[in-house]
């Protein structure tokens, strides 16, 4: 912008210099603009604003967790920057700054080279393409008023498999008549269970350092062959002012469960529950770097899942290894906080 600015000053009124920066953008902007000398003076702070925005997207795997996890905090909710462009953008117009609009395409750039392509329908199924198990996750909440009609309605999407979190002891009888009709085989470990149309071999629960049972692994065995599918429910973090983002426990858990998924011995895993944590969020990598989220690779759009009446964030998860997705969407909400999600794949 420096370059601008300089050749800004040494042209005629119309700020078109032969061969400047300023001239050749300028001559882009509507004629009253072209005679407005402050075009490229006004707006320095708007355009400071827009190398910020920027500059946080493509360096936040460096802003440190040290400090309140503030890197995870950005990284949970890094989709969302890409809305300060438009206000820059507005700002800017209104500002009538020439120097703060051709900054916002930097931010803008820098967004769609991290978000553009989920921005495209990626699901094979649109095109006629069926994959050959549907699996499905819900957090239920524990204070679900209507477990059975939260039940019916999931097992509407026609996941042939259905993993539920968040599952009271007192409810669990609930889900099970729900859901029976539908699922021949279920298992239930802690508070996590998984419903199938296959048969379940090898249940347990698995460690993920909390005290108490959130997470299990069973064998389902489909006509293609076996599936590991593991069932989790990461511990909750929370923003709090004095603290930053709480989530020490989750990220605890989050490496149990990844050394969990790395012994493995079948080749084909689907992991399905609520990780409370995107993956964008450096902290999963222990599950993130070994595995595929379904709606990365065959969603439509960001397939954001809580909270449900505003989602902001996907922390509901279905991602998978040695088997190929073929598309990914949200169900419709019940009366959870979380909207349920389902996905498509090959064996």
């Amino acid at each position: 912008m420096a370059q601008a600015y300089t050749a800004e000053t040494g042209s005629d009124a119309a700020g078109t210099s032969t061969g400047s920066l300023a001239g050749r953008l300028g001559s882009l902007l509507p004629a009253r603009w072209r005679e407005d000398r402050g075009i490229w003076r006004r707006g320095i702070v708007l355009a400071l604003c827009a190398v910020l925005i920027a500059l946080l997207m493509v360096l936040h795997a460096q802003i440190p967790n040290r400090i309140g996890n503030l890197g995870s905090l950005t990284e949970t909710f890094l989709p969302w920057f890409g809305v300060f462009v438009p206000l820059i953008a507005v700002a800017a117009l209104l500002r009538r700054s020439a120097t703060a609009l051709i900054a916002a395409v930097l931010p803008l750039a820098v967004w769609l080279n991290l978000f553009g392509g989920l921005l495209a329908d990626k699901s094979a199924e649109a095109g006629g393409a069926r994959g050959d198990l549907t699996v499905a996750t819900h957090n239920v909440n524990a204070d679900n008023p209507d477990p059975t009609g939260t039940a019916k309605d999931v097992a509407a999407s026609g996941a042939d498999v259905l993993a539920l979190q968040e599952l009271p002891a007192g409810q669990v009888a609930a889900y099970e008549e729900a859901l029976a009709g539908t699922y021949r085989y279920h298992a239930v470990e802690g508070t996590v269970g998984l419903w199938s149309k296959y048969p379940l071999t090898g249940t347990a629960p698995v460690d993920i350092r909390m005290g108490w049972v959130r997470a299990m692994r069973a064998t389902v065995t489909v006509p293609e062959g076996d599936v590991a599918v593991y069932v989790a429910h990461m511990p909750s973090v929370r923003v709090k002012l004095n603290a930053g983002f709480t989530a020490g426990q989750r990220d605890d858990s989050a490496d149990a469960l990844g050394e969990a998924i790395a012994r493995e011995r079948l080749d084909r895993v689907v992991l399905l529950g609520d990780l409370n944590g995107t993956m964008n969020d450096r902290a999963l990598n222990a599950v993130t770097s070994q595995m595929r989220s379904t709606q990365g690779a065959a969603g439509d759009g960001f397939g954001f899942s809580w909270p449900a009446a505003f989602p902001m964030a996907r922390i509901d998860q279905i991602m998978v290894r040695g088997v190929e997705p073929v598309s990914s969407w949200t169900l419709p909400r019940t009366p959870s906080d979380h909207l349920p999600i389902a996905a498509s794949v090959t064996l």
